[in-house]
């Protein structure tokens, strides 16, 4: 009898790790709030979670051309961050994100026709800035980076603000208490 218990004690204990193994793998990936971006899984049983009292003031640095599902990985990034706020229970009020845009980066911000002449495409990156500037995350590209590769300002998406340089862009945001984030 003591045998059985503990085989039923070590059994169920197993069991019990398969299920929540199989429940963490089979949750498909979402992007709840900027669609198509961004992917996800939500695991409500995380010992670290969004914290829906603070304010999340983040500066994003992006001057990598690296490529994530097809679109600027810092973008792409960004795009997470959001989602994983927002299953998080952060109000949009409480989330404030600017991105400043420089370096092999500068070119995610030109306009199709520019894109296209120059990459031989429409520009993939312009439907995620798009959804991020409607979540209120502001862009600034750098003057700076513009000139020393010769782009034009009307070549730029107009949403785009300018900024006369990234450094400016860093620099005023952390001072106002906004935090640099890796990527």
């Amino acid at each position: 009898m003591k045998y059985s218990i503990q085989a039923l004690g070590i059994f169920t204990c197993h069991f019990l790790t398969i299920l929540l193994s199989v429940s963490l793998y089979s949750q498909e990936w979402q992007t709840p709030l900027v669609k198509g971006y961004g992917e996800i899984k939500y695991f409500d049983q995380a010992a670290q979670q969004p914290d829906p009292k603070s304010e999340y003031k983040l500066i994003f640095d992006i001057k990598s051309d690296q490529l994530k599902n097809g679109v600027n990985k810092s973008l792409w990034i960004i795009a997470r961050t959001m989602n994983l706020l927002h299953v998080g229970k952060v109000p949009p009020a409480n989330v404030k994100i600017v991105a400043a845009i420089h370096g092999e980066a500068s070119y995610i911000v030109l306009e199709d026709i520019s894109y296209k002449e120059k990459f031989g495409k429409l520009n993939p990156n312009l439907d995620l800035i798009e959804k991020l500037e409607e979540q209120g995350v502001s862009i600034f590209i750098c003057l700076q980076a513009l000139a020393s590769r010769k782009i034009s300002f009307n070549d730029i998406h107009p949403s785009v603000t300018q900024a006369i340089s990234a450094i400016a862009v860093v620099t005023n945001y952390q001072l106002k208490g906004y935090k640099l984030m890796p990527i």
